[in-house]
């Protein structure tokens, strides 16, 4: 046992013991004991939820990065479309994400279309952002040496920007993993027959609290396991 599990441990054993002595009803606050038995009795269910909430988030993760990372080359390679689109971009973050989902079910129907969608607009802003952060901010006196050298803008963008963000891009990433399972319990929320989400609304709207804990513990759970895999990717990049 770790020392980082004791503060959990702790704070379980606390949350069984307060139910216990307070007679909380378990519709509002279920003991931990409750919460794990309907983790046992609902395995294969909160497992096939699961696995299309977690497919959802990884493909919202990698769909979005990839969109961030594009968007990012493309304004740091061009000037003129940096000074029209970086300002739409940041307004465009004004913009709630939950007041857009309703409109992409309705386009796009209860299916995985539109959870792909919502989670990509959560996703593709924060890597976008700090990858043109890290790209406009290459040291002068490497861009300066490298034009005494001859290099032309775009392996300026290959040779000396790119290697440089890395480290942005890497924190972009990071904060990218932690938005992504957001982005797709909260399409879930608007429309869905299935997934995590969908799995809590319904259990709420039974009062089974027990089992809408239960899909929130593997929830968390896919995310931290989300957040690690990428941050050991990012990981990476920082090293480069």
């Amino acid at each position: 046992m770790t020392r980082a599990a004791l503060p959990l441990i702790a704070a379980l054993l606390l949350w069984q013991l307060l139910v216990q002595l307070t007679g909380v009803p378990r519709f509002l606050l279920p003991a931990p004991s409750e919460i794990g038995a309907a983790l046992w009795q609902n395995r294969a269910m909160l497992a096939a939820h699961g696995l299309v909430t977690f497919a959802e988030m990884l493909a919202a993760l990698i769909c979005g990065a990839a969109l961030g990372v594009l968007l990012g080359l493309w304004l740091a390679w061009s000037e003129s479309a940096l000074r029209l689109v970086r300002p739409v971009l940041v307004f465009s973050q004004t913009v709630p994400i939950f007041t857009l989902a309703p409109l992409l079910t309705l386009w796009l129907g209860y299916g995985f279309g539109s959870k792909l969608a919502t989670g990509v607009l959560v996703v593709f802003f924060p890597v976008a952002s700090a990858f043109l952060d890290a790209l406009l901010r290459t040291p002068a006196e490497l861009l300066d040496l490298a034009k005494v050298m001859g290099a032309r803008r775009g392996r300026l963008l290959w040779l000396i920007r790119l290697p440089a963000a890395q480290p942005g891009l890497a924190s972009g990433l990071r904060l990218a993993a932690v938005y992504a399972p957001i982005g797709a319990v909260l399409g879930e929320w608007v429309g869905a027959s299935r997934g995590l989400g969908y799995l809590m609304l319904l259990a709420n709207g039974s009062a089974k609290t027990p089992l809408m804990f239960a899909a929130l513990v593997v929830l968390s759970a896919l995310t931290f396991g989300l957040t690690r895999a990428t941050g050991l990717l990012a990981a990476r990049l920082e090293r480069v």
